[in-house]
């Protein structure tokens, strides 16, 4: 569950929007809550119509004019790049142009076991070839060391980048990064691909043309996998570029929108993010990234055809890898409930493909609201990945427990890092420390619905008119909206993988899908009242248009949210032995008849979920503490299980009377209350 952020964004603000920028009342409200209060905001962030000069960034000018002069002069270049996507489609921008142009040009990428960015073997690999400038894509910032090792194998370099400057930039010709600390230009979120860009623009004197007809496609594709923010110039190019991609005639993106079942379905920034990256990903995390290239730079449709097969199959391994240490996981928090009581999560294994665990370490962050940190021991090394979110900075952490580190880097929401040997133990401590000493208070995971809807608003115009928001993405995320309404039945769909949930809101029929959960796990039944918060779109079937409702959460009326947050927020603070004020242990307390209450509402057969069974039986007398409480204590007395997998619990066979009061929690909570 996340916390509900409902904002009411003011009527005549909306109005006044609805009226200047031509658009519906449903999308001035989404953008008054997003903080925009007049038409000329609006215009000025959301009606970017080209993308700024491109000498604009630093050393842009020096950079074009040494490559134009080595092409020129048929000196030989290497574009060095990056495994992931933004890396490959920076590379095979950069190189489709150079060679276009007549250049002596070939391309290198490492392997992801060679590691990001440049390294020694590379380089010497790259002079033995004989280049005589390296550029690199996606990556260099911090590359000063192998700079100078360029340098002294009588190799000249160009950085083009869009990661953070550290404290000294590497020698080169031109560094060309919007992050730099002395460059003035506005925009400073282009992915490296859209560096790439803005460099073709530049070796054509300024001219985006060429670039945007030829590449624009690979550049959005790289802007959307990246996550890097769509507003302003990205906003322009995604559009642009999605634009491109719905047209298009490049065999390799042919090929791969076939792969992904995508070949009947209009591409948008979602189908970009989950359907294609994801392939282009898996060839650096499973293959090899020369895959992803040559599948983007060839030109034979046959070809392509097999080269996307690859990717597919290396997509699947990465699936199977991932689900793989996903179930490792939940074994080893069923195992040890205190790993999700702790402030942060912090579990490692062995063999975990250092290829997905970053991805495995934010699915288990977006499921259990908290900073995860994953490690993986192979080949005598325990690497890992981090995510976090809100306040909590992963780069904070990791430099607070530097000392069981062997090596690490990151931002806020990401890192990454190799532990010590023998020092699992002290880092997860740290973790910990670090958590408790700078945040009392841990972020809470929530949504935001931009406004709440009543029935006159849920009509198929301003469905429809919520378009003139898209392309969506990171900064400009899909709007989510809050409904109430009379719940009339649920059914399940595929198999109750799904539910359907049919309603009335305002006296108006509508269905609403709930993705991802059986009809078991929705809190309702007929006849019930219920908040929900969603997403709107427009279904067409056989020429009938519908409005779709997706819902992200769903609950009763009388759900306090705030009540459960706070109660549970104390239930794991009691778990993790942390103090608490004097009056809590009581109101903790479980009796006997709680208990039993608990353990009736457990259905006999398949169980039920953990929230919904304390909003079946919840009263004024069971706070949401108490019934945590009183589920461990089951738990602990092997009467139930709780899934970690499916926050599920399910009766256990009981073969002996179990006296409740020696349940571990309740003699430690006893012994509290005496204190």
């Amino acid at each position: 569950m996340k916390i509900w952020n409902v904002s009411q964004p003011d009527k005549k603000t909306a109005n006044r929007l609805s009226f200047g920028c031509g658009i519906t009342s449903l999308a001035a409200a989404v953008l008054v809550s997003r903080g925009f209060t007049s038409p000329d905001d609006v215009i000025e962030k959301y009606n970017v119509d080209m993308l700024s000069d491109p000498f604009l960034i630093r050393d842009m000018k020096q950079a074009a004019e040494i490559i134009n002069y080595a092409v020129d002069q048929g000196q030989r270049i290497c574009i060095y790049g990056d495994y992931d996507c933004d890396g490959v489609m920076s590379t095979v921008i950069l190189y489709s142009y150079l060679s276009e142009c007549g250049a002596d040009v070939f391309y290198y990428i490492p392997e992801r076991s060679e590691g990001y960015g440049l390294n020694t073997a590379a380089i010497d690999d790259i002079a033995f070839k004989e280049a005589e400038l390296i550029v690199t894509v996606d990556n260099g910032i911090s590359a000063a060391a192998e700079a100078e090792y360029i340098y002294s194998k009588n190799m000249k370099l160009i950085i083009t980048d869009h990661h953070q400057q550290g404290e000294v930039l590497p020698r080169a010709e031109a560094i060309v990064d919007p992050h730099r600390h002395d460059c003035t230009s506005d925009f400073k979120f282009m992915c490296g691909a859209g560096i790439a860009l803005k460099l073709i623009a530049a070796l054509d004197g300024g001219d985006y043309t060429t670039a945007l007809e030829q590449f624009g496609d690979l550049a959005a594709i790289a802007t959307i996998a990246d996550v890097v923010s769509i507003t302003g110039e990205n906003r322009f190019l995604v559009s642009y570029g999605l634009e491109l991609i719905n047209n298009t005639d490049r065999p390799g993106l042919m090929a791969l929108i076939e792969s992904a079942g995508l070949s009947d379905k209009k591409i948008d920034s979602r189908s970009v993010a989950f359907g294609i990256a994801p392939r282009i990903n898996a060839s650096g995390r499973f293959g090899s990234p020369q895959t992803a290239v040559r599948l983007f730079l060839c030109e034979d449709y046959s070809e392509a055809t097999e080269l996307a097969e690859n990717l597919e199959t290396l997509n699947t391994q990465r699936k199977t890898a991932e689900n793989s240490i996903m179930e490792e996981i939940y074994t080893i928090l069923d195992s040890d409930r205190s790993i999700l009581r702790s402030r942060i999560i912090f579990i490692s294994g062995n063999g975990w493909h250092h290829g997905v665990i970053g991805i495995v370490a934010a699915r288990i962050m977006e499921r259990f609201g908290k900073p995860v940190f994953i490690a993986s021991r192979s080949d005598g090394e325990i690497r890992g990945s981090a995510r976090s979110f809100g306040e909590f900075s992963v780069f904070g952490a990791l430099s607070y427990a530097a000392e069981a580190l062997e090596k690490f880097g990151g931002h806020p929401a990401a890192g990454g890092f190799t532990i010590k040997a023998d020092k699992e133990y002290q880092f997860r401590c740290l973790l910990e420390k670090y958590a408790a000493e700078f945040h009392k208070n841990m972020p809470e995971p929530f949504i935001t619905a931009e406004a709440s809807l009543t029935s006159d608003l849920l009509t198929m115009e301003n469905v429809s008119g919520l378009s003139v928001l898209e392309p969506f993405g990171t900064d400009n995320e899909k709007p989510l909206f809050y409904v109430e309404g009379i719940a009339q039945s649920i059914s399940g769909l595929s198999g109750n993988k799904h539910s359907l949930i049919k309603c009335e809101i305002g006296g108006k029929s509508f269905d609403i899908l709930r993705f991802y959960i059986s009809p078991d796990r929705i809190p309702l039944k007929s006849g019930d009242l219920f908040m929900a918060i969603i997403s709107l779109g427009i279904n067409e079937y056989r020429g009938r248009k519908t409005i779709s409702m997706i819902a992200e959460d769903i609950l009763p009326p009388a759900f306090d949210q705030k009540k459960y947050f706070a109660a549970f927020g104390a239930f794991e603070a009691f778990i993790r032995d942390e103090e608490l004020p004097a009056n809590y242990y009581p109101v903790m307390l479980p009796n006997r008849g709680t208990a039993l209450k608990v353990y009736a509402g457990i259905p006999e057969v398949n169980g039920i979920g953990f929230d919904e069974l304390y909003i079946k039986i919840m009263d004024q007398k069971l706070n949401y503490c108490r019934y945590c409480t009183a589920v461990e204590a089951l738990r602990e007395l092997g009467i139930i299980s709780v899934s970690s997998k499916e926050n599920k619990i399910c009766r256990l066979p009981v073969k002996e009377r179990k006296d409740l009061l020696s349940a571990p929690v309740l003699l430690k909570l006893g012994s509290m209350i005496k204190k």
